[in-house]
C-alpha cells in the first residue's frame, strides 16, 4: 500500500517525512511532524492517532518510549506500522506481524524508511542508499521516494504522495517552523509530481 521515509537533518535541524503510495491523499494520513519533537509516519491499517499522539509524547520522551507507549494501548497493533524519529535523530519502527507483504523496514543513522504491500525487499534497499547520499533533506527525501519506485514500489501501483518538512533554520514564513508540505492527491505519476512541486515550491519561496 505504502512506502515512507522520517528523517532528521542535525545540521539545519529539520525533520520530514516522505510517502507515496496506490492510495488517494496519503498526505491527510501518514506524515506528521513538529520542529524540535520530531517527525511520524503512521500506515498500513494507519491509527490516525498516532501521529499527533506520538508528537506530544516526543516532548517528554525519545522515541522508542514514545513507540512503546503507542502500541502497547492498541489492540490492533500488529496491523500497525510506524516510524519515529525524535528531536535527536533516534529513530523507532514497528512492523506489525500482520501487515500485508512484502512488508518490512530498514533504519539509519537519523532516518528510517518502511512500507507494506511492496514489490520486495529491494525496495527498501534501494531507499536506503538515496537516503545515505549528502544533500538537503528535501532532495533526499523525493530521492527515497524516486529509488522506491524504480525498484518496484507498490506493487498495487500508484495514486499519491507527500513531502511534509519542519524546521528551526528555515521558514516558509515568519513565526512558522513547517518548511515545506506538499501533497499530491490523486495522479497516474504522484512521485514525479512531488519532485516538480517541489522544485516549483523552491524557486518561487527560497530561491533569488
Amino acid at each position: 500500500m505504502t512506502y515512507s521515509v522520517v528523517s532528521y537533518d542535525p545540521e539545519r535541524k529539520e525533520w520530514g517525512v516522505a510517502v507515496a503510495s496506490r492510495f488517494l491523499s496519503v498526505g491527510s494520513v501518514v506524515p506528521w511532524a513538529r520542529a524540535g519533537r520530531g517527525a511520524v509516519a503512521t500506515q498500513a491499517f494507519a491509527n490516525y492517532t498516532y501521529g499527533p499522539r506520538a508528537l506530544k509524547l516526543l516532548g517528554t520522551m525519545g522515541a522508542a518510549e514514545t513507540l512503546r507507549l503507542l502500541l502497547s494501548s492498541d489492540p490492533d497493533r500488529e496491523r500497525r506500522q510506524v516510524a519515529l524519529v525524535d528531536w535527536k535523530g533516534d529513530v523507532a519502527v514497528h512492523t506489525g506481524s500482520q501487515c500485508m507483504e512484502y512488508a518490512g523496514h530498514m533504519t539509519g543513522r537519523n532516518f528510517s524508511v518502511q512500507g507494506n504491500i511492496l514489490a520486495g525487499e529491494s525496495v527498501l534497499k534501494a531507499m536506503m542508499e538515496a537516503m545515505e547520499r549528502q544533500g538537503p533533506l528535501e532532495e533526499r527525501l523525493v530521492s527515497a521516494l524516486e529509488a522506491a519506485e524504480a525498484s518496484g514500489g507498490d506493487r498495487r501501483g500508484r495514486q499519491s504522495a507527500a513531502l511534509l518538512i519542519v524546521s528551526l533554520t528555515r521558514e516558509f514564513e515568519p513565526g512558522s517552523s513547517k518548511f515545506m508540505d506538499i501533497r499530491v492527491e490523486d495522479s497516474m505519476e504522484p512521485v514525479k509530481e512531488l519532485a516538480r512541486l517541489r522544485d516549483l515550491w523552491l524557486d518561487t519561496f527560497f530561491r533569488e
